[in-house]
């Protein structure tokens, strides 16, 4: 840290602890408006899945998703997501994955904390019909398993409602 002799920081120290936060907010204001689907290989959105499938689960930008390989769990600022998502089942009452949950431990502050990586076992389930698009229903539930250690201080069973 760059400080004077009378031990305040420099003007050019200053500047680039503001830089530095202000191209870290950035970013995540950035990836909090990516939607969930961009990062899920084109998912579906409601108007193209398939009549045939059971359900879907909807993104935090209420795009339907069957199957995605990528979920994002915090839509507000994309602290959190569920990645590598290998689908085991997908049925008319549930859907279970086996992947990864990708939390950022925000350590100091969100946008200087580092991602973690934690295996987890994923379970849709509570199906109900989309007030959106009443010929489709969504999953209004979402498991989260943990198979090894869960980010402090979540449970290593954790059940969260989808509201989309």
């Amino acid at each position: 840290m760059n400080v004077s002799a009378g031990g305040r920081r420099t003007r050019a120290s200053l500047r680039r602890v503001r830089t530095a936060t202000l191209l870290c907010a950035v970013a995540a204001m950035t990836a909090a408006v990516l939607p969930a689907s961009a990062h899920s290989g084109g998912a579906p959105s409601a108007r193209s899945v398939d009549p045939q499938d059971p359900v879907v689960v909807v993104d935090c930008f209420e795009q339907a998703q069957v199957r995605p390989a990528e979920y994002l769990l915090a839509c507000g600022d994309g602290n959190n997501r569920l990645v590598r998502l290998r689908w085991k089942t997908w049925g008319p009452s549930s859907a279970t994955a086996t992947g990864t949950d990708m939390v950022n431990d925000c350590r100091p502050y969100c946008a200087a904390g580092h991602f973690r990586r934690y295996p987890v076992r994923v379970t849709l389930g509570n199906p109900q019909a989309w007030p959106d698009h009443p010929d489709l229903r969504r999953f209004t539930t979402i498991r989260l398993l943990y198979t090894d250690t869960a980010p402090a201080p979540v449970p290593k069973d954790v059940t969260y409602k989808l509201v989309y």
